[in-house]
């Protein structure tokens, strides 16, 4: 869909000061200054006409993207759980506007500029110079909150607005912080009752590097008084805690998007940077990314990569094999499983050696994983075959030939294999055929040895997540119904997995990580069961879960958090002061000095020098 464009005016007026626009907005004065105003007063029509229609738009579905004001200026409708510039700022998840300036067009470079730009790309990187370019000067910022001020002010009657003017989300303009107090944001919320727009809350950021950063809560409290004319406020506080955050392998490897956090809220707040009480109020933030490295189910991360392979084979046509870690190929392997067992079942003794040989394989499949997976003794013929073939089949020809040589062992009796009950795969059941000396004739030609060695793989992934589930106490088969079932097709069966094994994921990371009580533990389970129930597949989805602070106290209390904010108001939500501190810069769009590298010294890192602060102020200005 196309980006929609307020046209530009032929001449903009300009004020004479930065607030004049603002000045006229509030006091809802008519002036006689002319032209000025009078392209004031269209330009703030022009403006609040393209924010209705963004937001008019935004509700019935049509249309998500920016429209274009004046050919420089973008303005987006950020929804309600939509990734929000602000959120490291203010700790709401509101529907809002975001204003900034059109992103620059690229040219395409000549092969020789190509060549000369790869010595600045990390650096242009590194100081988000593009994000910086986004911001617009503190003096058109200022007019376009007048344009939205102006266009919802009760008293503006002369303007041509359709009467009365709907109340649109509060609107963020992103600032470039040339200014000398550093703003790099302004915002504009509307107060108002069921039937009008009574007035406005103005709201200024601003944010530095502050290594040595000296506030005081009482200052804080006296000029949020003295700004508001309140006798009477209160003090919230707000903390996070990194409690685990994965890092890359190395410069050829991503590190996983694997984070822990803790936050935690309490009122009231006794003094700046307090470590917050046993009495306040924490939630876990729990984002895994499956199929970490170094991580103890990596192994089964891969068998289930593979059943994926199988499953897109399935429904593409076309199959990408991974590369396999056997030496020996797939043939071989199978061929030496097969002889093995024949051996053992010509001195009649298949079962007892047979459990040796499938500890044997346990132990290689769920070996990294023993000290909380509680290794499988009891793999079955179609267990242990998934396990060799998994690992070792790099073609089509291997499926067919791997197969062809089962069948065949079984209708020569040559093997007697045991299989767990309860499986409906067509292995299991050439192998149930097979103890009574006949089978029905399969042909391995199309997608039929693909979906015998899917169906297997199932059947092995299915009971190695039950046997942990259960076997920890986490969940019963009853929990695990909708994940395990059969009654759907094999796609879903497959997806369903998918989402069973990244539940198992975040319990395995919590349990190395945060070491939680078992009720903790299962409270986490049942919650990522009842939203996969529901729930497709997300990996960046952020699992919550309320937790006692003296649960976790052993995790925080002697920590520095990741961010401490303290926000001060006096009963009124839109009314506040807010002040915080964060180990990163809660501002996207602005370049912060950093200190070079050789300021490093033996006692801190670079990290434990560098602290960004942040304030966030407001006017509260009524129309009548």
């Amino acid at each position: 869909m196309g980006v929609k464009v307020v046209p530009a005016r032929k001449s903009r007026p300009r004020t004479s000061a930065p607030g004049a626009h603002f000045s006229l907005a509030v006091s809802g004065v008519r002036s006689n200054w002319g032209a000025m105003w009078s392209g004031a007063n269209r330009a703030a029509e022009e403006f609040y006409a393209g924010l209705l229609q963004e937001f008019d738009e935004n509700k019935k579905g049509i249309r998500k993207d920016p429209f274009i004001y004046e050919a420089d200026i973008q303005v987006q409708l950020i929804s309600k759980g939509q990734p929000n510039p602000l959120k490291n700022i203010l700790h709401e998840n509101e529907t809002i506007f975001i204003v900034e300036k059109v992103p620059l067009e690229k040219e395409e470079p000549s092969p020789i500029e190509e060549l000369q730009s790869e010595d600045t790309a990390i650096s242009d990187l590194s100081t988000g110079e593009n994000v910086g370019l986004l911001a617009l000067p503190i003096g058109r910022a200022r007019q376009l909150i007048g344009f939205y001020t102006m266009a919802h002010n009760p008293n503006m009657t002369h303007l041509k607005i359709n009467r009365p003017v709907t109340a649109l989300p509060p609107l963020w303009v992103r600032c470039d912080g040339s200014d000398p107090e550093g703003i790099s944001w302004l915002g504009a919320e509307l107060i108002s009752t069921s039937s009008n727009i009574t007035g406005i809350v103005l709201y200024m950021v601003t944010c530095k590097v502050d290594k040595n950063y000296s506030v005081n809560l009482e200052d804080l409290k006296k000029s949020h008084k003295k700004r508001h004319h309140l006798s009477t406020l209160t003090a919230s506080g707000f903390a996070r805690y990194e409690l685990f955050k994965s890092t890359a392998l190395d410069d050829t490897v991503a590190a996983s998007q694997t984070t822990i956090t803790l936050d935690i809220s309490w009122s009231p707040v006794d003094e700046i940077l307090q470590t917050p009480p046993l009495s306040s109020t924490a939630t876990l933030n729990i984002k895994v990314e499956s199929g970490e490295p170094r991580g103890p189910l990596s192994q089964l991360h891969r068998e289930l990569k593979f059943l994926l392979v199988l499953a897109d084979g399935l429904r593409t046509g076309v199959t990408e094999w991974p590369e396999p870690l056997e030496a020996k190929s797939a043939v071989e392997l199978v061929q030496e499983f097969l002889n093995e067992l024949s051996k053992l079942n010509e001195f009649g003794d298949s079962t007892k050696k047979d459990t040796e040989i499938v500890k044997h394989d346990a132990a290689a499949v769920d070996g990294s994983i023993e000290c909380l997976l509680t290794v499988r003794g009891d793999l079955d013929f179609a267990e242990q075959l998934w396990c060799k073939m998994s690992s070792s089949v790099i073609s089509y020809q291997d499926l067919v030939k791997c197969f062809s040589l089962v069948i065949q062992s079984l209708q020569r009796g040559a093997i007697q294999p045991w299989l767990h009950s309860g499986s409906n795969s067509l292995l299991s059941k050439l192998i149930h055929q097979s103890y009574y000396g006949t089978m029905d004739t399969v042909s391995l030609s199309g997608t039929v040895p693909v979906q015998m060695l899917l169906e297997i793989g199932l059947d092995k992934l299915k009971k190695d997540y039950i046997c942990f589930f259960i076997g920890q106490e986490l969940a019963s088969l009853n929990h695990l119904e909708y994940f395990i079932s059969p009654s759907v097709d094999t796609q879903e069966q497959v997806h369903r997995v998918q989402k069973l094994h990244h539940i198992l994921e975040i319990v395995v990371s919590c349990m190395l990580f945060i070491k939680p009580q078992h009720e903790l533990l299962f409270s986490l389970t049942q919650s990522c069961i009842k939203y996969y129930e529901q729930n497709p597949l997300d990996e960046q989805h952020i699992f919550q879960l309320p937790v006692r602070p003296t649960a976790v106290k052993d995790l925080y209390q002697n920590e520095k958090p990741q961010k401490w904010r303290v926000e001060i108001n006096s009963g009124q939500k839109k009314v506040k002061t807010v002040w915080q501190l964060s180990d990163s810069p809660p501002i996207d769009h602005l370049n912060f000095h950093r200190p070079d590298f050789s300021e490093l010294t033996l006692s801190g890192s670079l990290e434990e020098r560098i602290s960004f602060t942040n304030m966030v102020t407001c006017s509260q200005v009524h129309f009548k």
